[in-house]
Order: C-alpha cells, then sequence, then structure tokens
C-alpha cells in the first residue's frame, strides 16, 4: 500500500508549518506520520456490532454523575493594551498577521 503522504505532499505541509527540518527529519517525520494513519486505517478496520453507541471516551458523563455545566462568563483581563504592545504590527486594535500563501495539491 503507497504512503498516505507522499514526499511532495509533506514538503507542502513543511512549508505551511514553517518548519526547518533537515532531509532525515523530514523522514523521519513523514514516516511516523504514514504509520499513525496506518494504524487508524487498522482501527477503522474493526468490525463493531451495530448496537454498539458511539462514544468518545470509555466513561459515560451522565447527568446524576457530573457536575452541571456552569454560565460562561466574560471577564475582561485589562491585558489587552500589553498584548498590542508586544505585537510586531497593529492596526487599530487588531494584529497584523502576515498573508500565508499557498498553492492547490494535485
Amino acid at each position: 500500500m503507497a504512503d498516505a503522504i507522499s514526499p511532495e505532499i509533506f514538503h507542502h505541509l513543511v512549508g505551511l508549518a514553517a518548519l526547518e527540518l533537515d532531509s532525515g527529519e523530514s523522514e523521519y517525520l513523514r514516516r511516523e506520520l504514514n504509520n499513525q494513519l496506518k494504524a487508524i486505517r487498522e482501527l477503522e478496520a474493526i468490525e463493531l456490532d451495530p448496537a454498539t453507541p458511539i462514544a468518545s471516551h470509555g466513561v459515560p458523563y451522565t447527568a446524576d454523575i457530573s457536575q452541571p455545566p456552569r454560565e460562561d462568563q466574560a471577564q475582561p483581563s485589562g491585558l489587552a493594551d500589553d498584548i498590542l504592545a508586544q505585537a510586531p504590527e497593529t492596526e487599530g486594535r487588531f494584529i497584523v498577521v502576515p498573508d500565508i500563501h499557498h498553492t492547490e495539491l494535485e
């Protein structure tokens, strides 16, 4: 079975993440990612009883054993000016970030 992440796709992902990797590190990480994807495919291939409910974890959190959700409350931190002062470029009260150019993968 061919690798899901080819060297070309991996190189593109490394560029998007702005990582600096030598060829040994690149090949090691690409191989590890492909191994993880292979393990996920193997788990997906396990047949389950259709009556098995979908769960995101092994512990059912029912209302009788769970704390009620708390109300969300916005609390200003008072640090906005300090945070903005650290930004390399601002426009008004917004932080300016560089545009990330990309190309389409085929």
